[in-house]
């Protein structure tokens, strides 16, 4: 739970998981900074929060990374909570599906990871805290026809979070990984309004509220979780994959005809 006064760093603020992350931590009383390419979605983030402070940043940009991060700290103070949910979700079939937007993908969903990280973690490293929250998805455990672009962005999100948890153990910083279903948010609309995919559909149950979400991430950050998975169904789904992939493809196949 957020103390107050402090500084938390939501990128993708502008809707969905960030807006949701952003207006919780500031009815806390924490100081919350946005980034994000979507002005307009981050002036309705702040509404009503004098608290919550919006700058225009590119998460493919290094450089605008880091001068936003050093902006937010001399103006805010140190970044004690960072949660990267800036994300883009369009599907297709791979060989048909836009080239630029594939690339698009990965250097906004995995390349923005590891620029606000770089950018973020090691003042907390330095501090000997903070929280450390990344968006992955079940589609990062799990991939399927049509979503592979996108899913190869999360597979590179969990192995990347993975990893730098198990570099800084015991350095005082949480960390976590969030595996959460469909969840509703724009970010799902974008995807359904590209190729989506029918295993998608009703049979994988109705999309989960972002609120869910954030409070399965506070559960997890307390008791020491790394792996966030919202629902129970989440957790099942990462247990099948694991043991029967195999047969998780031939539902895959089944359902879509091809």
């Amino acid at each position: 739970m957020a103390q107050a006064n402090e500084v938390v760093l939501v990128t993708g603020g502008g809707s969905g998981m960030g807006r949701e992350t952003a207006r919780r931590f500031a009815a806390r009383g924490a100081q919350v900074a946005l980034f994000d390419v979507n002005t307009a979605g981050m002036e309705e983030t702040a509404q009503g929060f004098d608290s919550v402070h919006a700058w225009s940043v590119d998460v493919t940009d290094f450089a605008a990374v880091k001068a936003a991060v050093a902006e937010v700290e001399e103006r805010l103070g140190p970044v004690d909570k960072l949660y990267n949910a800036a994300a883009i979700m369009p599907f297709g079939i791979l060989t048909e599906q836009d080239n630029g937007i594939i690339h698009k993908q990965m250097a906004i969903n995995y390349g923005g990871l590891v620029n606000i990280t770089q950018a973020v973690l090691p003042g907390m490293l330095q501090r000997g805290r903070g929280d450390f929250v990344s968006f992955a998805s079940m589609a990062g455990w799990i991939p399927m026809l049509k979503t592979g672009a996108y899913t190869a962005t999360k597979f590179a999100v969990r192995a990347f979070t993975e990893t730098l948890y198990h570099e800084n153990l015991n350095s005082g910083v949480r960390f976590a990984c969030v595996c959460p279903p469909a969840v509703a948010t724009p970010l799902l609309k974008q995807g359904q309004a590209t190729d989506w995919p029918k295993m998608l559909d009703g049979e994988q149950g109705d999309p989960i509220a972002p609120a869910v979400v954030i409070d399965a991430i506070e559960d997890c950050l307390a008791r020491g979780k790394f792996f966030v998975y919202p629902t129970r169904d989440a957790k099942i789904g990462v247990f099948m994959r694991r043991l029967f992939p195999g047969l998780i493809w031939k539902q895959v196949h089944q359902v879509e005809g091809f």
